[in-house]
């Protein structure tokens, strides 16, 4: 069996990352090699720290290098209510608005039988101690508005009920600027179902 090469491996790991094809990983490669080889170590070391420095926070999951993570350990954050989210970049996004003070549980992933993602895998468990135990008043199903993610979110609030905490749902619909002759019937259906009083 021929080893395969120090270039023709590293173009191989690149290519198994998100939106890098082949010829992204091969100018990658040769940039990494073509200037200062420093960059390429520095690289190198960035991804060991995050082996080995990062893992799950242990109350909701999110990504961090201590036993909390920043929003878990922030003695600011509103303990009454929980978003409930699929991945830890989820959180970001709600980081980003600036208006949700809460906190956070990352599921790990959504219900995908046909991929042999079922509940098991998910933290549905600590998700449920966490309500029943934490003085929880308030859970918002933040999952992607598809299938798995209805599903998902289908699976919690069943798992949740007679918890005592109040069950929310992301509201969906027309996005802010958008024209009713350009949504799809999905869009427009929730954006009925999800009207407010005004």
């Amino acid at each position: 069996m021929e080893r395969i090469g120090a270039i023709a491996r590293l173009n191989e790991e690149l290519c198994k990352l998100p939106g890098i094809g082949p010829k992204s990983a091969e100018r990658l490669t040769h940039f990494l090699l073509a200037g200062d080889r420093r960059h390429a170590l520095a690289l190198a070391e960035g991804l060991r720290d995050l082996v080995e420095k990062v893992r799950p926070c242990k109350q909701c999951f999110s990504l961090t290098e201590g036993e909390l993570c920043a929003i878990c350990a922030d003695p600011k954050r509103d303990r009454t209510t929980l978003c409930v989210v699929e991945y830890p970049r989820d959180i970001a996004v709600f980081e980003r608005m600036g208006n949700y003070r809460g906190l956070y549980h990352v599921l790990n992933g959504r219900l995908a039988p046909l991929d042999n993602m079922g509940p098991e895998n998910l933290t549905f468990d600590a998700l449920a101690q966490r309500v029943r135990t934490g003085g929880v008043q308030e859970v918002i199903l933040a999952t992607s508005p598809t299938l798995e993610g209805d599903g998902t979110a289908l699976f919690a609030a069943n798992l949740l009920a007679g918890s005592g905490a109040r069950l929310t749902r992301l509201a969906r619909g027309l996005p802010s600027g958008s024209s009713l002759e350009l949504a799809n019937t999905q869009m427009l259906a929730d954006a009925l179902e999800g009207r407010r009083t005004i």
